[in-house]
C-alpha cells in the first residue's frame, strides 16, 4: 500500500504530511515519557522484522500480492506510539533507499500504515481484547484488529486518491476495500502466527502474567529475532511473489498507473530491493534486505536510545 509520487495532489500530500508530522511528534513524545529503558532494543528488533516481513509479498487472488503492514503486531508488542516510530523507520527507510513509496507521498504513507495501522487498529484491539480471556483473547482480538487496520488504511488511502482527483470514488472505494479485504486475512494470519510465538518465548511483551518463570529474556528475543529476521531477508525474500500489491493492481485496472511514472524526485540507491552491480537477481534481493534490516535496525534503535533518558543516578 505505498503509494508512489505522483497519486496525490499537492493539497493532499502536504494536508497528510502535517497529520503525519502531528502524530509522529505525538508518540516521539511518548514514548519519551513512557518507554521502559529495557525495551529501547525492542523497537530496533520491531522494525527490523517488520522490515524483512513486508519483503514477503504473498499471493491474494487476481494477479495480486499483499504484504504485511504490521502496524498491530507492534502496537500489541510496544504500544501504539513505539509502533508508529518503528513504521517510520521502516517506510523512510523504503522510501529513501529503496524507491518504495514516494518522497511527496512520505506523510501519506506514514499516516495510512503508521497512524490508522497502529493507533486505530490498537484502539480496536483493546475494545475487543477482553472478549476471550487469556492468551486465547490476545490472538484472537490482534487477527481482529490487524484485518480491520488493513481495511481501513485502503479505505484511507482510497479517500486520498479521490481527493487528489486521481480516480472517483464511486470506483476507487470498492475497488481498495475489496482487495484488501483479502489481503486483510494474511495480516491477520501472520499477525495471530507472530503474537503465538511472543507468548510463548516471553509472555512479558504481552503483559500476560507468567508464575513459572519460563520464557526468554529480552537479550535472548533480541538475538533471536534478529536472526529470524535476517534469515527471512537472506532466504525467502527473493521468493516472495511477484504480483503487483493491491495498490498497484488498483492503479493498473483503473489505468492511473502512468501517474507515477517519471515522478519520482529523489534517486534511490537501491530501487525496486536489488542491489546494483549483482548479476543473480535472487542475490540482489537477499544483499538489498539484509542492508534494510540493519539499516532499519539502527535507526529505530538509535531514535529510541536518544528519546529514552537515562535513569537518575541513585543519590544513597
Amino acid at each position: 500500500m505505498h503509494i508512489p509520487d505522483g497519486f496525490l495532489d499537492a493539497k493532499t500530500a502536504m494536508a497528510t504530511g502535517g497529520l503525519a508530522a502531528a502524530g509522529l511528534g505525538a508518540s516521539l513524545h511518548h514514548v519519551r515519557r513512557r518507554l521502559p529503558r529495557r525495551k529501547i532494543p525492542m523497537l530496533g528488533l520491531a522494525a527490523a522484522f517488520v522490515f524483512a516481513a513486508q519483503m514477503l509479498n504473498f499471493p491474494v487472488a487476481g494477479g495480486t500480492s499483499g504484504h504485511l503492514i504490521g502496524g498491530v503486531l507492534t502496537a500489541v508488542l510496544l504500544g501504539p506510539s513505539a509502533a508508529v516510530i518503528v513504521l517510520a523507520s521502516v517506510l523512510i527507510v523504503q522510501c529513501l533507499l529503496f524507491a518504495d513509496g514516494g518522497v511527496t507521498v512520505l506523510g501519506a504513507n506514514i499516516f495510512n500504515m503508521g497512524l490508522i495501522g497502529a493507533v486505530v487498529g490498537y484502539a480496536i484491539y483493546r475494545s475487543v481484547r477482553g472478549v476471550v480471556p487469556g492468551t486465547r483473547g490476545v490472538v484472537m482480538a490482534a487477527a481482529f484488529a490487524a484485518w480491520c487496520s488493513t481495511v481501513l488504511a485502503a479505505m484511507v488511502c482510497a479517500g486520498e486518491l479521490v481527493l487528489s482527483g486521481t480516480v472517483a470514488w464511486s470506483i476507487a472505494f470498492p475497488a481498495m476495500t475489496n482487495m484488501h479485504m483479502l489481503i486483510g486475512v494474511g495480516e491477520a494470519l501472520i499477525t495471530a502466527l507472530v503474537i503465538v510465538a511472543i507468548a510463548r518465548a516471553n509472555p512479558e511483551l504481552l503483559e500476560l502474567q507468567t508464575t513459572t518463570g519460563a520464557g526468554l529474556g529480552y537479550g535472548q528475543v533480541l538475538v533471536f529475532g534478529l536472526l529470524i529476521s535476517f534469515g527471512l531477508a537472506l532466504f525467502v525474500a527473493p521468493f516472495a511473489c511477484p504480483w503487483p500489491d493491491g495498490l498497484d493492481k488498483v492503479a493498473k485496472t483503473l489505468g492511473f498507473e502512468h501517474r507515477a511514472v517519471g515522478a519520482t524526485l529523489v534517486h534511490s540507491p537501491i530501487p525496486d530491493y536489488q542491489l546494483p552491480g549483482i548479476h543473480s537477481t535472487m542475490m540482489a534481493t537477499s544483499l538489498a534486505g539484509v542492508i534494510g534490516t540493519i539499516v532499519v535496525f539502527i535507526l529505530a534503535f538509535l531514535l529510541a536510545r536518544v528519546l529514552v533518558p537515562k535513569p537518575a543516578p541513585d543519590s544513597h
